[in-house]
């Protein structure tokens, strides 16, 4: 890394770590300042994550009625966590396995996981995998390879600018920020049709010096359920690479949003489909259910061969001083799946059993609505597609329904679909109807 590049990353960390420092009283002392104080007591308590935090609101609730709409992870129509058949499958072949060990994975992770997940994200007939022009690496989860990826984009790439949609993913600011990029945002999300502002997303990008780096939600974008079309995917990436920009993909819900692997990465293999370079965060959380197994991989797909492999020597630099090497289990249970017909099969019925049961339940809320005689257009919500659904609702909103109905989300009006069921979508209908005449 460049003096200056270093220089710029270490200022960064600081002033999100520490803060500006005004005065000597904000200082943490290095000693105690007498028997019993802590070298830490001035330390300032951090607020809670916004979305992290709507789940110990809902845990300090003793209601019985209450609903946890926060944190994106699927649930039951019983409103239980899920384990899928064939994950539990899968680990009980890796227990039985006694030739297993326990030994450290290489740096860039498990072969055959690296291998099965580019292969299902960009196609089993993919020329770029043919080419040998990926370089895949496993991370932790899509977390971890969105900041792998953030840190050799600051380490080795001539543009250390990133455009993210508005809204995106609350974690994607303070990744990039971190890894010692500069964050801009172009437009996403109209709120007057709770659709795609595709106008001023064109414009936002036409705008942005050329190289810049573009962060695109694969499929089910996050937090708003709207995804582009085909057509206007198309426009986007010509718009893309006539700017010579660089698109990084984040792939967190592939096959959980439509149902349909290939479907869900139309808009990856579009990019990789041209011939031109991209990044890919890929994550199994949501779509096989091993949110804490935190299992994830980085593609990136170069122009040759050989810069493929250099560039896969540079991830190694990124991720020894890091975590020096990711985790085998939840790896091995990917890998075990992926490679098995029989399990790849039923896996893929389990997947889009999930997907129809959130469906079901945008069409349930939906019309739940609209028998209330709600004020105003709920149609965004089976328009909207993945685990999220933007409602609409607006702080004063989301406050009113949660200490009158004790139902819980992010203050933007976000509500996971995945928490609903068939029984709770009356409660949260009756919610959005009071909120909705009662507040505006």
């Amino acid at each position: 890394m460049n003096s200056s590049a270093a220089d710029r990353r270490l200022s960064t960390l600081v002033r999100h770590l520490v803060g500006t420092v005004n005065n000597e009283s904000s200082i943490i002392s290095s000693s105690p300042t007498s028997a019993g104080d802590s070298v830490f007591a001035n330390v300032v308590r951090a607020p809670e994550d916004p979305i992290l935090g709507v789940t110990v609101a809902y845990n300090k609730d003793p209601s019985p009625v209450k609903l946890n709409l926060g944190v994106g992870a699927y649930r039951t129509e019983e409103g239980k966590p899920l384990v899928l058949n064939v994950v539990r499958k899968a680990e009980q072949l890796l227990v039985n396995d006694r030739s297993r060990v326990k030994e450290y994975l290489p740096i860039v992770g498990l072969a055959d996981f690296n291998k099965l997940s580019a292969k299902l994200l960009l196609g089993a007939d993919s020329p770029a995998i043919q080419g040998n022009l990926v370089t895949t690496v496993q991370c932790l989860s899509g977390t971890g390879s969105l900041r792998v990826g953030a840190e050799f984009l600051a380490r080795n790439y001539h543009q250390r600018t990133i455009y993210i949609p508005n809204p995106t993913w609350g974690n994607h600011t303070k990744i990039f920020t971190l890894a010692g990029l500069n964050v801009k945002s172009y437009r996403y999300y109209d709120p007057v049709t709770r659709g795609l502002n595709i106008q001023g997303l064109l414009e936002d990008l036409g705008s942005a010096p050329s190289g810049a780096i573009v962060l695109l939600h694969a499929c089910a974008h996050n937090p708003t359920g709207v995804d582009p079309t085909i057509q206007q995917w198309e426009q986007i990436r010509r718009l893309i690479r006539s700017k010579s920009l660089l698109p990084f993909f984040d792939s967190a819900y592939q096959g959980f949003a439509s149902g349909s692997l290939d479907g869900d990465a139309q808009s990856v293999r579009m990019f990789v489909g041209d011939g031109g370079e991209c990044f890919i965060a890929q994550s199994y959380a949501k779509n096989m259910g091993l949110y804490g197994e935190r299992v994830g991989a980085l593609s990136i797909v170069c122009r040759t061969a050989d810069v493929a492999s250099r560039v896969e020597s540079q991830l190694k630099l990124v991720i020894r001083p890091m975590y020096s090497n990711p985790p085998i289990h939840g790896a091995s249970i990917v890998a075990t799946v992926l490679k098995d017909r029989n399990l790849f099969h039923e896996w893929t019925l389990e997947l889009k059993a999930m997907a129809d049961r959130i469906i079901t339940m945008r069409q349930q809320l939906f019309d739940a609505l609209r028998a209330r005689g709600t004020p105003g257009d709920w149609s965004h919500i089976i328009k909207q597609i993945g685990m999220f659904t933007f409602t609409g609702l607006n702080s004063k909103q989301v406050t009113f329904m949660t200490k009158e109905y004790h139902i819980y989300m992010t203050s933007d009006g976000r509500i996971s679909m995945a928490g609903l069921s068939s029984r709770t979508v009356p409660h949260l209908a009756d919610a959005i109807h009071a909120a909705v005449t009662t507040l505006t």
